[in-house]
């Protein structure tokens, strides 16, 4: 009975628990979605459904520029980041020293720092070297705090890895590059592509890193948005954020297409 009565509970705790994420996660992110189709100037006011503030945002020259801007930046900073950070986790797996532990908690620091730390950070250093401040700027600094994403889910891959492998490939004659590239790669590729699409996200979701080293005409898209919302939240806001979630949503659905096609072949 007592074990019922646990089991009852236990059932009834996690459908609370269900029913509270929708509320608090999902329930917003609809109604954000809900008005931006909704008319009228004012934000959180439905007058009617409307595809016009879609419309404005593709015949706006600004918005285009500022989306672009967070794409470009997006995927130059992961497509660094996936180099320097599978090289990391598989070098730092490769090798046996003293003190590897510190290094490899060293390397995941950006993802402990506060935001605004690390802005101030890259602020500081551009501006001793002199740096223009621009698309470059937020390149490296994305950059940097995208690798720790992808170093932390290619090192979970490898710790599953049998080391044998590898070894094994040596053995019948593989050089290191093939064997990397031919049992090593497709092993760790599903880490690969997790910690880019994290890596992603956090670059396009940005506000504060991006504020202290973007230049003087470089917004991207979550500052323009940061903008506008400070003089109020309009109907333009919830499309603008609609926009950015559609295209995560396209990021995520595009990653388990690749994940189910890999698993196919």
């Amino acid at each position: 009975m007592a074990k019922a009565r646990r089991a009852n509970w236990l059932e009834l705790s996690g459908r609370i628990y269900l029913v509270a994420v929708f509320l608090f996660t999902y329930l917003p992110v609809f109604i954000v979605i809900a008005y931006s189709f909704a008319g009228g100037e004012r934000g959180g006011v439905w007058r009617g459904f409307t595809f016009d503030w879609y419309i404005r945002l593709l015949n706006n020259r600004s918005i285009q520029e500022n989306l672009f801007n967070s794409l470009k930046i997006a995927l130059a900073s992961c497509s660094a980041a996936i180099v320097i950070g599978t090289a990391g986790a598989v070098g730092m797996a490769r090798s046996h020293f003293r003190g590897k532990e510190i290094f490899e908690n060293l390397a995941l620091a950006p993802l402990m720092l506060p935001e605004i730390i690390l802005g101030m950070a890259y602020l500081s250093l551009f501006t001793a070297m002199q740096f223009r401040f621009g698309l470059g700027t937020m390149i490296v600094a994305h950059t940097t705090f995208c690798v720790p994403y992808i170093f932390l889910t290619v090192q979970s891959r490898l710790a599953g890895m049998d080391p044998h492998l590898v070894e094994a490939a040596r053995d019948l004659g593989a050089t290191s590059g093939r064997a990397f590239r031919d049992i090593t790669l497709p092993l760790i590729a599903p880490g690969i592509f997790s910690g880019t699409l994290l890596a992603f996200a956090m670059s396009m979701d940005d506000v504060v890193i991006s504020f202290f080293v973007k230049g003087v005409t470089t917004d991207t898209l979550p500052l323009r948005i940061y903008a506008l919302s400070r003089v109020g939240v309009s109907a333009e806001i919830y499309a603008l954020c609609s926009l950015m979630l559609y295209i995560m949503v396209f990021a995520v659905l595009l990653y388990f297409l690749i994940d189910r096609l890999r698993k196919k072949t």
